[in-house]
């Protein structure tokens, strides 16, 4: 290798470095500001007058969950007038399941009405635009079908709004039903309480732009039309929306101190459909509002805040470009004796690598769920991140190519989630071939992982290993998940029908 092509790539290697950084720094700012502030709360109050509010339930082939989903929402005890509208764009027995549920509740007075569309076009957003068109409510509440809010959960989001009419949405907390069902909810609760805890209420507490979460919170009807609407043109409608209108000049509000409880994805292959959702939305938005955020008249660190936001599922890109550069790398720094010192690199590697687990561990303590368990999971989240860098790559590839793409949703089993029963059930994922890439580029890491040692670049040693260990970890749960289903392969077990009712 040629002292330019060495220099090349050694050149290449800390700019990867440097984006991780700054993102890691980035994480560092909410987790102080999300620690220093972590009792701030949006301003509300009984309003003197409460204002109309329709609850839009978006579904769509959810006969686990939907009955429950409308069970729970028709128990709240709000004031002001009120509707659920039940958008209901499903193919199989989850209208008959739906239907039954609205009679039920429309036999004892709750204003619930159920809603079918003649196709699904527009996927998620193209149902929440149809149902605001139906109705002329102030305020908007939207909640999947997996979510389970408690009875007071409009008197404590309404009031915020009401008290600040600059506001678009106020978004709740998600919490876990399920996060102790298997190893992956347990590393997806600790990821989502650090994403809530820290992420959403830093970005608040510091007046930066976040997003609305896509359900769990409640919109400005005024500021959604202001915005021009659900989006469908991006797979983040959720996101899309809070950009624009934040671009607008509305602002949104975190209200961590009220939660909504849901159900945490159990199955790998579920989860990578969930990650590869969000990751090529965020890519859409991010193609969208970027030039907007660049030149929109705010603070640099609010606007350079906003692009780290947006392009947040890029380090999973890093993390890939960097472990393809390793074995070039280590041939490169052998022309450059100087520039390979493990405590260089350490130093180099040690802001991305510990920034994220500070801010994990930083949402466990404000939750008070810091205990012997969180650094074993920490871990297994640290293997699963790393894990899902081909499936992150694929959804961004699929994104630069410019289709539309198609919102499938994540499968949700209701309480057989909990108790391990889901296997058997309608909505399984079928086999991905992706796996077939995962297991190639740990092989790569592998054999970088012993170029390392030989070369005594140690450090590169490690995190070739750490990206191996993990596309080996996500790579093998697909491929027990696939086993599993077909040694259980049977019947469909049909999930009981719901008997609650009104009371």
């Amino acid at each position: 290798m040629s002292d330019v092509l060495a220099a090349a790539v050694i050149v290449a290697y800390l700019a990867i470095v440097i984006l991780l950084t700054a993102h890691g720094l980035n994480f560092l700012r909410l987790t102080r500001i999300a620690l220093r502030d972590s009792e701030r709360r949006p301003a509300g109050g009984r309003p003197e007058r409460w204002p109309s509010v329709t609850v839009q339930l978006p579904i769509y082939n959810e006969r686990y969950v939907a009955a429950d989903l409308i069970d729970a929402v028709a128990a709240f005890d709000y004031p002001g007038p009120l509707e659920i509208q039940v958008l209901d764009d499903s193919t199989d027995d989850t209208t008959e399941r739906a239907a039954a549920a609205v009679a039920r509740w429309c036999a004892a007075g709750v204003r619930v009405r159920h809603l079918r569309r003649p196709d699904r076009s527009g996927y998620k957003a193209g149902a929440l635009a149809a149902g605001l068109d139906q109705t002329v409510a102030e305020l908007v509440a939207i909640f999947d079908a997996d979510f389970r809010p408690a009875p007071d959960f409009l008197t404590r989001t309404v009031p915020v709004l009401v008290a600040d009419p600059g506001l678009a949405f106020v978004q709740a907390r998600w919490d876990h039903g399920n996060p102790r069902s298997s190893m992956l909810s347990r590393v997806q609760a600790m990821a989502i309480d650090g994403h809530f805890a820290i992420e959403q209420q830093g970005r608040w507490a510091a007046g930066d732009w976040f997003n609305f979460n896509g359900t769990a919170g409640v919109w400005r009807r005024a500021a959604i039309e202001d915005a021009g609407g659900w989006g469908s043109d991006t797979l983040t409608e959720d996101l899309d929306l809070s950009y624009r209108t934040q671009l607008r000049g509305w602002r949104g509000a975190f209200d961590s101190g009220t939660e909504c409880v849901a159900e945490l994805p159990v199955g790998i292959g579920a989860y990578r459909r969930q990650q590869a959702r969000w990751a090529r939305g965020s890519l859409e938005c991010a193609a969208k509002y970027a030039p907007s955020v660049l030149r929109a008249p705010a603070s640099v660190h609010h606007r350079v805040g906003a692009l780290l936001h947006l392009t947040g599922y890029s380090i999973h890109l890093l993390l890939l470009a960097m472990s393809l550069l390793y074995p070039v790398l280590v041939l490169a720094l052998a022309r450059f004796p100087g520039a390979s010192t493990p405590m260089a690199l350490l130093g180099l590697l040690g802001l991305p690598a510990l920034a994220p687990a500070i801010l994990f561990l930083g949402g466990q303590h404000l939750l008070g769920r810091l205990d012997r368990s969180s650094l074993p999971t920490l871990l297994l989240l640290t293997l699963v991140g790393v894990g899902m860098m081909a499936n992150t790559a694929r959804a961004w590839v699929l994104a630069l190519r410019g289709r539309p793409g198609v919102f499938e949703r994540t499968p949700k089993f209701g309480a057989d989630a909990v108790h391990g029963g889901w296997q058997r059930l309608r909505y399984q994922v079928g086999p991905d071939p992706i796996v077939l890439a995962e297991l190639g580029l740990a092989l790569i890491d592998l054999l970088t992982f012993q170029l390392a040692l030989a070369k005594g670049d140690w450090a590169i040693a490690v995190f070739a290993g750490l990206f191996a260990a993990g596309l080996i970890l996500v790579a093998g749960l697909s491929i027990h998940e696939w086993g599993r289903r077909v040694l259980l392969r049977g019947p469909a077990v049909a999930a009981p029908s719901a008997t609650a009712g009104p009371p």
